[in-house]
């Protein structure tokens, strides 16, 4: 994936450019052929394809005119953080491919592509990534878990990916057990076109605990992770449900079957009812991924050890609803050596993303 300035330089011309330079650069962007044109301050004012030149010529403006004569005034575009959904999904049936990302003062921030992405969703994200790993060692000695490979990149990274898939470009990852290797490898996020922020424990803080410590998010709603999951869960549909349900918080969630071996009775004030030959349960656990409003981030204590489940009892004591969402797709949490193992097994055997 471009980096988020590459991507912008790639496809943005300034407004006092000329069409004949203007037709040399979209030459060269191949079936992403869109223009952005930026006045002096960089702000949005316009768009231009092949065929708003041509429809220019055709109307007798002269090539070596500026690109201001030529262009869509009314360029399609997204707000940071103040957009619905619904909208790229119109852009979507539209056969809109790069929609330009503009802060509140117009300027341009980011170019999507949704010939690559699957979705923008207004979220940011936290993957937890403090902990020692210690069911993993001796590989973790010297390694922070995130950083162990599954395939051919680290298993924070298979993350980062996947999130960056679904447009999630605003990523902070909490540090605590060598957490600078961690910063180190994986930089600004440049590269995959998002931006990461790091926060570092200064103590263990669980499961949650850190989410006290950033105060800047984006968006109104968090997805929160932990890193040691290799996952392809559809980020999108796990949104949507939580938009739609009016919950507070959403959880992820994973079935785990158990099957008796025995006949089981069904009773009633200590007499047989029915009986159930063999029968399989199915319970949902809890699968590390989460979605809360913002706003809920408040109520976490400050720099104290609290877990995900503490949140979640919290919230129940007082009332407030928790969607439960099922993983349909692939997931794996990477806790020990057996589970590492066969998370290298399946992602030879399997496109998972």
């Amino acid at each position: 994936m471009d980096s988020i300035s590459q991507r912008i330089e790639n496809h943005i011309i300034a407004s006092d450019a000329t069409v004949r330079s203007a037709l040399m650069h979209l030459n060269k962007l191949g079936p992403d052929a869109v223009l952005f044109v930026v006045d002096a301050d960089r702000k949005l004012v316009g768009s231009l394809t092949d065929g708003d030149v041509r429809r220019g010529l055709i109307k007798g403006l002269s090539i070596d005119g500026l690109v201001t004569d030529f262009i869509q005034s009314n360029s399609i575009y997204i707000q940071k953080n103040n957009f619905d959904l619904e909208l790229i999904r119109q852009y979507r049936q539209k056969n809109i491919k790069l929609v330009p990302v503009i802060n509140h003062e117009g300027v341009i921030v980011n170019i999507i592509n949704l010939r690559l992405l699957k979705t923008y969703l207004p979220v940011d994200a936290v993957i937890f990534a403090g902990g020692e790993g210690r069911r993993l060692r001796p590989l973790t000695e010297n390694t922070p878990k995130p950083l162990l490979k599954v395939g051919d990149k680290p298993i924070i990274e298979h993350n980062i990916d996947w999130l960056a898939t679904f447009g999630i470009d605003d990523i902070w990852i909490t540090l605590n057990y060598l957490g600078s290797q961690i910063s180190s490898q994986l930089g600004t996020g440049e590269s995959k076109g998002v931006t990461l922020h790091y926060v570092s424990e200064d103590k263990p803080l669980g499961t949650f605990g850190a989410l006290s410590l950033i105060d800047d998010f984006q968006e109104d709603t968090v997805l929160v992770l932990n890193s040691d999951i290799l996952t392809n869960i559809d980020y999108e549909d796990f949104y949507c449900r939580f938009s739609e349900s009016g919950a507070d918080m959403a959880v992820a969630a994973i079935p785990y079957d158990i099957n008796v071996p025995y006949a089981v009775l069904e009773q009633e004030n200590g007499m047989v009812k029915a009986l159930k030959e063999k029968p399989r349960y199915t319970y949902f656990s809890n699968a590390g991924i989460y979605l809360i409003k913002r706003k809920m981030v408040d109520r976490i204590p400050k720099n104290a050890f609290y877990n995900a489940t503490d949140f979640m009892e919290d919230l129940l004591r007082e009332g407030m609803q928790i969607l439960s969402y099922p993983i349909h797709g692939y997931w794996r949490d990477i806790g020990s050596h057996q589970d590492l193992q066969q998370a290298q097994d399946d992602i030879r055997l399997m496109r998972l993303f």
